[in-house]
C-alpha cells in the first residue's frame, strides 16, 4: 500500500490511486456519530464493513446494476473504478425513521412508505449534508433533469433488489444512502459503499444490525456484535475476523 498515492481520507475510508482508471478504497476501523463529533475505534469494523459492501456490490452486479466495484482483497480493500463523484447523496426511505420523523411528525415511527420516499442531500461534511430540493439541484447545475431522473430511478431499482434480498434473510431495510459517479465513458454508475454505515436494517426482533447501535449507545463492542450478526445473516464469512471480546 505504501506504493500507492493517498488521494482522500474520510471518516470511514481511505482512497488510494492505483492508475488513471482504478482506485483502492480501504475501510478503516474508525466509527463516528453526531456528524463526526463522537469518535471511536472499533477493531475489526473496517474488515466487516468491507466484506459486507463487497458482498452486496457483487449481488447488485449479478442483478444487472452497473457499479464502480472491480474486486476485493478479502480483508478491507476494494478495488473500484475511478469516477467523478456527483455531490448528491440519495436517501431512499422504506419506513419512517430518524430525521424524517423530526421533520414530519405526522408520520408514525416505522410507518411503511409505499412507494419509498426519495430525499436528496448536498454532499458536504462542513454543511452537514443538507437536504435539498430537486429544483435546487437542477437550478445550480449539479446534474441535468435527465441525469437526475436516471439517478432516482436507479436508486429505487437498487433499493428494490436490496429490500428483497434482506427480506429473504428475515431482515427489514429501513432506509439506505446511495452515491453515484460518472465514469470516463460519461455513464452514471453506483459508487461509494453499501454497509451498515450507509443503511439501517432491523432483525425480526426490531434490533438494529447497523451503525445506529453506536449512535444510540456509543458502545463499539455492541456495534461490532451487530455487524457480525449482519454479516452472518447475509452469508458473509466472518470466521477469521478478529474482534475484541
Amino acid at each position: 500500500m505504501s506504493t500507492l498515492q493517498l488521494i482522500y481520507e474520510g471518516k470511514s475510508k481511505r482512497v488510494y490511486a492505483v492508475d488513471e482508471d482504478t482506485l483502492v478504497m480501504e475501510f478503516k476501523d474508525d466509527v463516528t456519530a453526531a456528524d463526526g463529533l463522537v469518535k471511536a475505534v472499533a477493531m475489526g469494523k473496517g474488515v466487516l464493513a468491507a466484506r459486507i459492501s463487497a458482498h452486496l456490490f457483487n449481488l447488485l452486479e449479478k442483478s444487472g446494476i452497473k457499479t464502480h466495484f472491480i474486486d476485493f482483497d478479502g480483508l478491507r480493500r476494494m478495488y473500484v473504478k475511478r469516477l467523478e463523484i456527483i455531490p448528491i447523496e440519495v436517501i431512499v426511505r422504506n419506513y419512517a425513521y430518524g430525521s424524517l420523523l423530526r421533520r414530519m411528525p405526522l408520520y408514525k415511527p416505522l410507518q411503511r412508505l409505499e412507494p419509498p420516499l426519495i430525499e436528496l442531500h448536498y454532499k458536504d461534511d462542513d454543511l452537514h449534508d443538507p437536504l435539498v430540493l430537486e429544483e435546487d439541484v437542477l437550478r445550480v447545475g449539479i446534474v441535468d433533469a435527465k441525469a437526475l431522473s436516471y439517478i432516482k430511478d436507479m436508486s429505487l431499482k437498487v433499493n428494490r433488489i436490496l429490500t428483497s434480498f434482506f427480506e429473504s434473510k428475515g431482515l427489514k431495510l429501513v432506509d439506505i444512502k446511495f452515491e453515484f459517479g460518472v465514469d470516463r465513458h460519461a455513464e452514471i454508475i453506483l459508487a461509494d459503499e453499501i454497509s451498515g454505515d450507509t443503511f439501517r436494517v432491523l432483525d425480526e426482533n426490531g434490533e438494529h444490525l447497523d451503525k445506529e447501535v453506536f449512535r444510540r449507545t456509543r458502545d463499539v463492542g455492541l456495534l461490532l456484535k451487530a455487524y457480525l450478526r449482519l454479516a452472518e445473516r447475509i452469508g458473509v464469512g466472518i470466521e477469521d475476523v478478529y474482534t475484541p471480546s
